[in-house]
């Protein structure tokens, strides 16, 4: 491995504590686990052959297995358009730029755009639009079904040239890194302040992640400790903030030259520091672990878009009693099937489970 390399890998390392620990979110130490909860709580999309999304169906067509094991059923709501003010709904949008070229952010606007003016700019659910930048991240703080106020606000809120270049090598892959993990959490914390369900949808190709045989070379137990903490962290609070994260890329499969698929070697769930790699923390393997969906192979944003939004029309509401864990931040991967073999369910990967706290 180049030294270039090895430096790189260790200031993205040392950064993630320090990034956690501004104000935003704190890592979970393994010494310091938080409570254990009573209940998880998980949104399933069901889709059938077409990828859409299937309502009408009962508690009984579905069984919740919990690293391996079943488990029963507490609670259960099938939530479709003329239910959904039981649970508010909102899409936030978030416009990358540290990630992409100056001009390929002008075409991601246009096509967010495009998407609010669908259907006559009848917007069937609050959205909300947040930029990623590197100045940091800003978030709008209020949501609307007004396309055209939608429209005007991001015509009020020109993306700015990208300081930080792909002609700076590691360095410049380095501070992208930080600062898209730092907004990430930023992003979190600001759904948790929210009511009801957030289907954040970033527009981004994802965060330059260093991963590979020889990049695990540069990796300490204290790196790997820091890894793990951010990803337990991460993890978590999407789930507790009630957010199903989606990753549409905006450059399509002709400038990913065959890397819009590199993400799916890391979807297994992260059991313990030993395990992690850099990749565990890319975007698109935090969609997916959430629930969402990793749409990379298009060049139509607006339409992906609008494809991600769809997921909120018809969805189920589930909760059950984690078993108490041996240990902190436990792994637990979660599946939940259907009755009908043409079906197939969408939610949450998996969680980390706490002990249960001695009285």
């Amino acid at each position: 491995m180049s030294t270039s390399r090895k430096v790189w890998i260790c200031t993205v390392l040392l950064s993630l504590p320090m990034l956690a620990g501004q104000g935003i979110i704190q890592p979970f130490p393994a010494q310091a686990a938080p409570e254990a909860e009573s209940l998880i709580r998980l949104h399933v999309v069901v889709n059938d052959k077409s990828g859409k999304p299937v309502s009408g169906l009962e508690q009984k067509d579905f069984t919740v297995v919990d690293n391996k094991q079943p488990e029963k059923i507490l609670s259960f709501e099938a939530v479709t358009d003329a239910t959904a003010d039981s649970e508010p709904v909102e899409v936030v949008l978030v416009v990358d730029s540290v990630n992409i070229s100056f001009t390929r952010v002008a075409y991601v606007r246009n096509q967010i755009k495009k998407f609010l003016q669908k259907d006559g700019g009848k917007l069937a659910r609050p959205v909300s639009i947040t930029f990623l930048s590197d100045s940091g991240l800003n978030a709008q703080g209020t949501s609307s079904r007004d396309a055209n106020a939608l429209a005007g606000y991001l015509d009020q809120n020109p993306s700015s040239l990208r300081t930080i270049t792909r002609s700076q090598g590691f360095y410049g892959a380095d501070d992208r890194t930080k600062l898209s993990i730092n907004g990430f959490e930023q992003l979190t914390a600001y759904a948790a302040q929210r009511p009801g369900r957030k289907i954040v949808i970033c527009v981004s190709p994802g965060w330059p992640l260093l991963s590979g045989p020889n990049a695990e070379e540069g990796l300490t137990a204290k790196n790997k400790e820091a890894i793990f903490s951010t990803i337990v962290s991460l993890s978590t609070q999407l789930r507790q903030a009630g957010v199903t994260l989606y990753n549409v890329d905006p450059l399509g499969p002709t400038e990913n030259e065959g890397r819009e698929f590199y993400y799916e070697s890391f979807l297994k769930g992260v059991r313990s520091p030993n395990q992690v790699s850099l990749g565990d923390l890319a975007l698109q393997v935090l969609a997916f672990q959430s629930g969402g969906r990793v749409l990379t192979s298009g060049n139509d944003v607006a339409e992906e878009i609008a494809r991600c939004v769809q997921d909120a029309n018809a969805y189920y509401v589930i909760t059950f009693a984690p078993p108490a864990a041996d240990g902190p931040n436990e792994y637990h991967a979660l599946e939940v099937k259907i009755g009908q073999p043409h079906l197939k369910a969408q939610t949450t990967a998996g969680y980390y489970a706490q002990p249960t706290p001695k009285p």
